[in-house]
Order: structure tokens, then sequence, then C-alpha cells
């Protein structure tokens, strides 16, 4: 048999020569969007599990569904990339990836569903790898701490134990931070920072996505360009807490509404539909579910609503967007209605948020990561001003629209 001669150094690119070869427990890399950490991950898997016939693999992210999209897609891509597609099995469901000459496996779990990342019995060699993606969602260190002891036993000669992890520095308050960034030098942890300047394979237009930010918006660019700790300060919600419940139950309260509210997005800012429950008497809200893509056409909004299975709910929308509220309609979300806008509705909206307290379902860790860095702007002095910034307030615009017909009186005028 001809054998296929891969130049790593070709494909993978460089700056990560640490990174590849590193063999200790823990690997966390968190850097800027464009930086090749997914990418570069999903290539040392794929390599590496051809490598090791006894390695097996778990990828995990907070909430199984996003998987698909994410870590599922780039592992096919690495497969692609290494020109290797005819020696894997690619299946959905399960959703798993299989190496066909030693019966290898990659697995892809949630950690909505705990059981399942536990109770993982491989069938040719051990379970010694995992890839734990968008970690920064994962906000509990417990929840962690359950992952990282899922990976024991012992290992056949030559392999390791190791856990990867892969992120976006939202927030610097964050436990991996200190976990890992802060902590003394350990032989058993790598931890890295990244940005898009290290990716060779950018071309001129994806390198000016990273100037116009860096002039328009400093503070994004200090994170989603260079991959530094997002500094939060002057949070504008603080009255929220994440937790499980149980939607039918929540449904019971009594006189409970549902709220839904859709802010649109294209290229570079994702289109966001809030979905929540609000108990007025209780002053509470419900965050059961969300939608946060980027590039979606209407037709996509309209067909990813639909398969939510909120086509017949009310939904408020951006009315910035008329062309695309109509359109909606026509194709069949026939309760979409224009939010109303006006003069400080912004503010008034936040005024009467603030008196609720929010519940959010660890699913919706998109509104998690936007409420947990939505903070007030400050002056050219440093002072803090009573304005949000315009960022990570997609999916907090569109609770935002969802709960006009709830604001009623002076609260909120639109005068």
């Amino acid at each position: 048999m001809s054998k296929l001669k891969i130049s790593l150094k070709k494909v993978v690119g460089k700056k990560y020569n640490r990174f590849w070869h590193f063999k200790g427990r823990y690997r966390v890399v968190k850097g800027s969007r464009a930086s090749k950490k997914s990418k570069t991950t999903a290539l040392w898997y794929i390599t590496n599990m051809m490598k090791h016939p006894g390695a097996n693999t778990l990828v995990v992210r907070k909430t199984f569904r996003t998987l698909k999209d994410s870590c599922f897609t780039e592992l096919k891509w690495a497969i692609n990339r290494l020109c290797v597609q005819d020696h894997w099995k690619i299946t959905e469901s399960p959703l798993q990836l299989e190496y066909i000459p030693t019966g290898q496996k990659i697995y892809f779990r949630g950690l909505d569903d705990p059981l399942k990342v536990t109770s993982i019995t491989v069938d040719v060699g051990s379970l010694c790898w995992m890839w734990i993606e968008e970690a920064y969602e994962i906000m509990k260190e417990d929840d962690f701490n359950i992952l990282d002891e899922s990976i024991r036993g012992q290992v056949e000669d030559g392999l390791f134990k190791q856990i990867t992890l892969t992120f976006n520095p939202w927030n610097e308050h964050h436990w991996i931070k200190k976990r890992f960034f802060d902590a003394v030098p350990d032989p058993d942890i790598l931890a890295l920072t990244t940005n898009y300047m290290c990716n060779e394979f950018l071309d001129a237009a994806d390198k000016k996505v990273f100037e116009t930010m860096k002039k328009n918006n400093p503070r994004r660019y200090r994170v989603a360009g260079l991959g530094d700790w997002g500094i939060v300060e002057g949070l504008v919600y603080e009255n929220w807490e994440e937790k499980e419940f149980n939607l039918e139950e929540i449904k019971k309260i009594k006189a409970i509404k549902s709220a839904f509210g859709l802010d649109f997005g294209y290229t570079n800012d994702p289109s966001a539909l809030f979905c929540g429950m609000v108990d007025i008497e209780g002053k509470t809200i419900y965050v059961f579910d969300e939608m946060y893509k980027e590039r979606m056409s209407n037709e996509a909004i309209y067909d990813e609503v639909t398969n939510m299975g909120y086509r017949k709910e009310r939904i408020r929308a951006d009315s910035a967007e008329p062309k695309s509220i109509d359109r909606l309609r026509e194709l069949g979300l026939v309760n979409i209605r224009p939010a109303r806008k006006g003069k400080d509705s912004v503010n008034n909206g936040i005024d009467y948020i603030q008196d609720f307290k929010i519940i959010i379902h660890p699913r919706c860790v998109n509104f998690l990561t936007e409420i947990s860095n939505y903070t007030w702007d400050k002056d050219k002095f440093g002072k803090k001003i009573n304005k949000p910034i315009d960022d990570f307030n997609h999916l907090l615009d569109a609770m935002r629209y969802a709960l006009e017909e709830f604001i009623k009186g002076e609260t909120f005028s639109f005068d």
C-alpha cells in the first residue's frame, strides 16, 4: 500500500509548538477569534488518535445541542484537511467519529446530561483525552471537577491522560483564570494565550475586521482580538442566577405568561431569540431557551424558530428591521410584531427589568455570557455614565422587546 505523506507544518501552521507537544494533565488555551485554537485542537486529536491505537477522546460543551455545529464540524474539517476521509466513519446519530482501522472513537457529550458524561465505556483502549470547547460557558468549577474525575484509570504505555480547554476569555473573574493562569508553575499545566496575529492563514479582509474592531471597539478588541482577559466592572444586571428548573412546573404558576423577543443580526452580530416566562406577581423572569446564530437569512430564522417549536408564539422584534419582520410574517411567524422604540426606551426597559429576579436555565449559555458582561459605559475620564455599552446585548435587547407588553404606565415612556 502506498503511504500518504502529510506535512503537519504546512497543515497546522506555526505558533502552537508547545501546545502540540505538551503531555501534562491540563492544556488550557484562551484566545481571540481566528487564533486557530479550535482548528489546531481538532487537527491534534485526529492526528494523535491515528498515532496512538489505544486512545479515545471525549468532546464536551456545556450543552449538547451546540456540539454539532462547533466541535463536530471542526473535527470533520480536520479529517478533510489531513486527507484521511477514507479512514474515518462519521455518524450524526449518535454523534460520533470512529477511526476505522482500530475502532477508536471520539465521543460527544453535553454537561446538561451528566450521567452520559460519567458513564462512557470504550470498546478499544482507554478514554484518556478530553476536549472542553468554549470552556468559559462552564461557570461552576464543581462542574469541571466532575469532568476532570471522569478521565481516570490506567492507560497503555506511550499514552497519557490530558484535558484540553479552549475558550474566549470574556470575564477576568472566571474560575479558569485563578485555577490555571494564576497558578504557581506546575508541570501538569500549560496555560497559553493566542490571538489572530499567529494565524498565517488569514487574508487581508480577515485582518481588516480586527483592525476595524481595534478602532471602533477597543474593549472588545482586547478580548476578541488580543485574547486578553475581559475586565468587567459596573454590570447592568446583578439580579440574576443560573439555576435549573422544570418549564412545565413553571407554567403552572398562577398568571405566568410567555415572552419572546427577537434581535436581528447578520455578518458580525448574531440574530438572537429570547425565550422566557414572566411571573409579574412574583417579580421573576425565567429564561428557558435561546437562539443565537450569525449569518441567518430571514428564511433561516423562520426555519430555526419553527424547529424550536415557537412559530405560533407572540414575538416582539427589533423595529429597525421592518422588511425582515414583514418577511417573517409572510413565511409563517404570524404573531411577530415590531417593538416600540422611543426616547429612553433602553434605560426605562432596564429599570423595569432590574426589579425582577432573573432565573437562567444552564442551557442558555449565550444569555449567561451576555448578562455577565453587559456593563454601563464610561466617559473619557473613566467615569460610568447612565448608558450601557453597545456590546453583549443581543439577547438582552431581545429580552427588553419581549417584556414590552408587561411594562405599563409612566415606568416606560415612548414619547
